[in-house]
């Protein structure tokens, strides 16, 4: 029995051999993960020969713990497994992999299902080998594993739909594995026949089950970490504590799969995180994470390699041609899926088309890792398990790990240069050359300026200088030739438009940086951001002007507030939603302030005047609509508005005080007790002197049936009376409070705002103090005008019942009424003579 000194001095030793072999692998321009299994399978096997020779037993007490070292499948999958799905999830491009949520799911899944019946089906047919014994096999070895492959695709730039492709498949597909390979070891274990009806709807139950424990899971977690007050090591915290959490309570206490409900949990927080913690904490996460998924993703590799010889007891020749076999058909089965399934999810244009070089590259990347060997080492432990069975799982499946990382993980850069998925798209060729053109220039005068500050002699100047100038030569005749291609210049202007909303998401971000605006507007504006970059990049200006519209339009949430204050009279979802909408326009007003000076400076110096006038216009007609969405708020709520312009105020103030105190801090003019205690000092006294403001919709009807002309002169009695009857209500902008040709069943008095009745060939405005939806009470008529909201208004009204009680005890006001409608009917008149 190994003790814990052993074990801990291992672990440590093999921490340095993973820090050696990460510069090795570079030099020798491997995949890391692929140089750390050969490493640990030479490990493995010379501590073996050592303890086991009976040559020398010198050797024995330092080679003990490698060999027998406690490590079991659980080990790999409790400990390892949640971190490294989470990570993944955590860094992975949610808005992107939504593009591609077909064929990512197609891979994931469907390829899963479909890798494990080929495969097992096949084994069974050429070998005899037990139905059920074959599909778990085939189970287990239709995880793939991602690092070594991604690895390779960032180092050689080969295209990020591409990465994402590999690295969304990986993410889920673990989950749908490890569900199956539950599902038929517990058949084999127990004997029972396989039930492929049965056997599916325990999988997407399991499956179903992760997803909704992930959202749940992923949202507590995100309200979480608003509740840390910006402490980072209380968010880091959280968030490694939390896939634990999540993966046990749905393996063992839900009966769903923890896999899942692991990696919807990061997705999850990688869509919300962002506004739930600061710029700064946010980056202190990634890099925690990825510090993390680096030890565990090594050990895991170099752990599960050092297991391999152990696996690998008494192979037989038989045991090479079963794992070619399986080699040939896991092949053929991704294959089949690559090229014949996902091109039907184009024909159904559920994605956009993936091309064969893509496909080609996908199938030769699909190396398999440590969770395959940690899933047959589960297989080998399992005492219900025949020995025949065991040594099957474990052979093979450890034999085709081998396989794919010493074949085609090794082969995999040529491959993907052979396919030319190394070269730069016309896009993104084109704006490197935009970007090297401006950078050469602002680096040669640069230099220019150096030489004649520091008195540079011309001999050693001037060579440098030429070389910069035949470099902006060539790239120079190379956009010559760019700008007589109408297509490229088309492609310059999406470029240019991504660029933009690009700038747009990171200025919304430094707001944050600088707690300027609330966490509940930086998660809207921040998922409007990602609709505009998204539309930007598929669509150019067409998919950036839809995306930029909806940032003013009234979403989802703002209606059911309204509707809930309509309905029901509840005020507070209402003036949430207004005070949201006004701290977002007065935000995305100041980022278009900003964006106008970045297409100035920046887009049209890169661009071209054309394109720069053009994104110019657009940003011109954006403004527009927030400055008339600003302006209606600040008309109706001018108290609030200048208490949310006031607290900016003081937080930039804030901002620019701690920023004079870190630079004070790094000229060495303040020590660090002292820095810390400035800095604390400047957070509570704004803390104390600017508050959160509260917005108050001013719907209260004693104070709004005051302000009514309509009714001055009634006494405290009879406004008493009056205001049991009125009902207020709040318009918006843009929303029709009558519709021509409705029965009439209320009258409208206008507290505030203004409204417009759109009569046959004309209009009439009517503000504070008017009403309107009188005639048609009055004549039981039908409505004869539309009539709509200008700004926002804030409405008392009355129906027909009420309306004629309350006339009828007030008779001077009725005679008013009358007098008005009579008038409003002999315009009505003039105005059909007229049309």
């Amino acid at each position: 029995m190994l003790d814990l000194t052993s074990v801990v001095l291992l672990i440590a030793g093999l921490l340095v051999v993973i820090g050696a072999l990460q510069p090795l692998a570079h030099r020798l321009n491997l995949p890391s993960s692929v140089l750390l299994a050969a490493v640990g399978v030479g490990i493995g096997a010379f501590a073996s020969f050592l303890l086991y020779t009976p040559l020398t037993d010198r050797f024995n007490e330092l080679v003990a713990p490698i060999v027998q070292l406690p490590i079991r499948s659980s080990t790999f999958i409790y400990v390892f497994l949640p971190l490294l799905l989470f990570q993944a999830a955590l860094t992975i491009d949610v808005a992107r992999m939504k593009e591609d949520a077909a064929p990512i799911l197609l891979l994931a899944v469907v390829a899963v299902v479909v890798t494990t019946v080929v495969s097992g089906v096949s084994l069974h047919g050429l070998f005899g080998i037990p139905l059920v014994a074959c599909l778990l096999l085939g189970s287990i070895i239709a995880t793939t594993d991602p690092a070594a492959v991604v690895a390779i695709f960032r180092d050689i730039g080969a295209p990020a739909r591409l990465t994402r492709l590999v690295e969304g498949e990986s993410l889920l597909n673990d989950a749908a594995a490890i569900a199956l390979f539950t599902l038929l070891l517990g058949l084999l274990v127990q004997g029972r026949p396989l039930d492929a009806v049965a056997g599916t709807l325990q999988f997407f139950t399991s499956f179903c089950g992760g997803v909704l424990v992930g959202l749940v899971a992923g949202k507590l977690l995100v309200l979480a970490l608003r509740c840390c007050a910006g402490l980072k090591a209380a968010e880091a915290t959280l968030t490694v504590a939390a896939p634990y959490v999540v993966f046990i309570v749905g393996d063992h206490f839900l009966d769903v799969s923890g896999v899942v409900a692991v990696v919807i949990m990061g997705l999850c927080v990688s869509t919300w995180g962002r506004a739930a913690v600061s710029p700064e904490n946010w980056q202190h996460l990634d890099n925690v994470w990825e510090q993390i998924a680096f030890w565990a993703g090594s050990l895991v590799f170099i752990l599960a390699a050092i297991l391999v010889p152990r696996l690998l007891v008494n192979v037989r020749p038989i045991d090479a041609l079963i794992i070619l076999a399986l080699v040939v058909a896991a092949t053929v089965a991704r294959a089949l899926v690559l090229f014949w399934l996902l091109p039907l999810l184009s024909l159904a244009r559920l994605t956009k088309p993936v091309t064969h070089p893509y496909k080609a590259a996908i199938l030769w990347g699909g190396l398999r890792g440590a969770v395959t060997l940690a899933l047959a080492l589960a297989v080998v432990e399992n005492p219900a398990l025949t020995p025949e069975i065991k040594h099957f799982v474990a052979v093979t499946a450890t034999g085709f790990v081998l396989v794919t990382l010493f074949v085609n993980g090794t082969t995999l850069r040529t491959v993907i240069r052979a396919l030319k998925l190394d070269r730069l798209t016309a896009r993104d060729r084109l704006l490197r050359d935009q970007v090297l053109a401006l950078s050469l220039a602002e680096v040669r005068d640069a230099v220019r300026e150096d030489g004649s500050r520091y008195e540079i002699a011309d001999a050693a100047l001037t060579p440098v200088l030429q070389h910069y100038g035949r470099r902006m030569a060539e790239v120079a005749e190379r956009a010559e030739a760019v700008a007589q291609d109408s297509l490229l210049d088309r492609e310059r202007f999406a470029v240019a438009l991504t660029a933009l909303a690009n700038r747009e998401r990171e200025l919304i971000l430094e707001h944050h940086g600088h707690e300027t605006t609330s966490p509940l507007v930086i998660d809207k504006l921040l998922r409007h951001a990602e609709r505009i970059v998204d539309g930007a990049r598929t669509e150019g200006r067409t998919g950036y002007n839809r995306a930029a519209r909806q940032v003013t339009e009234f979403q989802r949430t703002f209606r059911i507030a309204h509707f809930l204050h309509r309905n029901l009279r509840l005020q507070a979802p209402l003036a949430a939603q207004l005070a949201a909408r006004l701290e977002m326009m007065l935000v995305v007003g100041l980022v278009l302030d900003e964006l106008v000076g970045f297409n100035r400076d920046r887009l049209t110096p890169l661009f071209g005047q054309r394109i720069g006038e053009l994104i110019g216009e657009m940003l011109e007609t954006r403004v527009e609509a927030t400055l008339r969405a600003v302006d209606a708020l600040r008309l109706q709520y001018p108290e609030y508005a200048r208490a949310l312009e006031r607290r900016f105020v003081w937080q930039r103030a804030e901002r620019f005080e701690l920023a004079e105190y870190d630079m004070l801090r790094r000229e060495g003019l303040l020590s660090g007790d002292l820095h810390d205690d400035l800095r604390r000092g400047g957070r509570q006294a704004r803390r104390l002197a600017e508050p959160r403001p509260r917005l108050d919709l001013g719907l209260k009807i004693p104070e709004m049936v005051s302000r009514l002309e309509l009714l001055q002169g009634l006494d405290a009695h009879q406004i008493d009376e009056v205001c049991r009857l009125f009902r207020p209500q709040l318009a918006v902008p843009g929303e029709f409070i009558v519709r021509k040709g409705e029965r009439g069943t209320r009258v409208y008095f206008i507290s505030s705002g203004a409204v417009e009745i759109r009569l046959p060939g004309r209009t009439i405005l009517h503000g504070r103090g008017d009403f309107f939806g009188e005639l048609a009470l009055l004549g039981n008529r039908r409505r004869s005008a539309d009539i709509v909201a200008l700004t926002y208004c804030q409405l008392l009204s009355l129906d027909s019942a009420e309306f004629r009680s309350f006339l009828s005890l007030n008779p001077s006001i009725r005679t008013h009424i009358e007098r008005v409608a009579e008038e409003r009917t002999a315009a009505l008149a003039d105005a059909d003579a007229t049309a």
